[in-house]
């Protein structure tokens, strides 16, 4: 490992960054290459409807749109400190949409659920303008991100009330997702989703069908905070169940936090967590291989 990586791992083991927490520590080792960020975007009436743009440098047109939504169990985090994240995935040659959205107390369930779709909503409206490609749009996240990806993927509510359905999503990724949280343990997550009286139908495996677009689920094996098998893989048996395409991918090595932080160019040593997204993406969801089953890169990028 480099300095660079004992450096940004020192931070994390320290733990200056906490589980599901904002990982900006890991902006100012993580260059931006040759990729550009258009900030501060407004996509809704609300002080936290913003979102960043990030795309490559070189000008892309009709590339893949993937929109980001970051993690710390709905009571926290910011778009800005996932830079990394939009940094690496645009160096790969996508178009990246990290949005912020409404957290508690603010708001409960299932509020900031109508912020993401109005995120993506947004995202096809405009996209075109930064060279993504609206028919190509995929949406991502980590823990409580994850989650929201989950909810617009599978429950048709939140996007149809953008006039959108689910199969405008060629697909959605979640790293570390709780899908199968009833009933709520975690004291900080309690009053989010007004536990008791928590709905059943607040639970992403309550809304599986056929008609949910295809799904890459990836979890780290020793995940303290989100049961990688309850959720994870009960998730992914409930897809396949009813023949939704879905690849299920664990890791050794990485945490909770520290799987969204394989993303970034500093800790991708970790695991190969960028490779298995832009796989995923470039094959359409799975629904045609990528160049030789590998990932296509086009960029060197960081």
């Amino acid at each position: 490992m480099t300095k660079l990586v004992l450096a940004a791992a020192a931070v994390l083991l320290a733990g200056l960054l906490s589980a599901c927490s904002p990982l900006s520590a890991l902006n100012a080792v993580s260059p931006a290459g040759t990729v550009h960020a258009t900030a501060a975007i407004r996509y809704g009436a609300d002080p936290r409807n913003m979102l960043d743009v990030y795309h490559p440098a070189w000008k892309a047109e009709g590339a893949p749109v993937i929109v980001f939504f970051f993690g710390g169990n709905w009571v926290s985090g910011k778009r800005e400190d996932y830079a990394f994240v939009g940094r690496a995935l645009a160096a790969r040659g996508f178009v990246v949409v990290v949005p912020d959205y409404r957290l508690y107390p603010q708001v409960h369930y299932p509020d900031f659920l109508v912020d993401a779709a109005s995120a993506v909503a947004w995202t096809r409206r405009e996209i075109a303008a930064h060279g993504g490609d609206p028919g190509r749009l995929f949406v991502m996240g980590h823990s409580a991100g994850a989650y929201n990806a989950a909810m617009l993927a599978l429950d048709p509510r939140w996007l149809g009330q953008q006039g959108m359905r689910s199969d405008a999503l060629r697909g959605w990724i979640g790293l570390a997702g709780p899908y199968d949280f009833l009933p709520v343990q975690n004291r900080t997550t309690r009053p989010v989703f007004n536990a008791p009286d928590t709905p059943p139908d607040s639970q992403p495996v309550r809304h599986v069908s056929a008609a949910a677009p295809p799904a890459l689920l990836i979890a780290a094996n020793k995940d303290s905070l989100v049961d990688p098998a309850r959720n994870t893989g009960g998730l992914a048996a409930k897809l396949r169940a009813v023949q939704v395409p879905v690849r299920e991918v664990y890791y050794d090595g990485v945490s909770h936090t520290t799987l969204v932080a394989s993303l970034s160019s500093t800790l991708r040593g970790l695991a190969p967590t960028l490779d298995a997204v832009e796989a995923f993406v470039r094959s359409d969801g799975g629904r045609r291989r990528a160049q030789d089953g590998a990932a296509v890169r086009t960029d060197p990028g960081p």
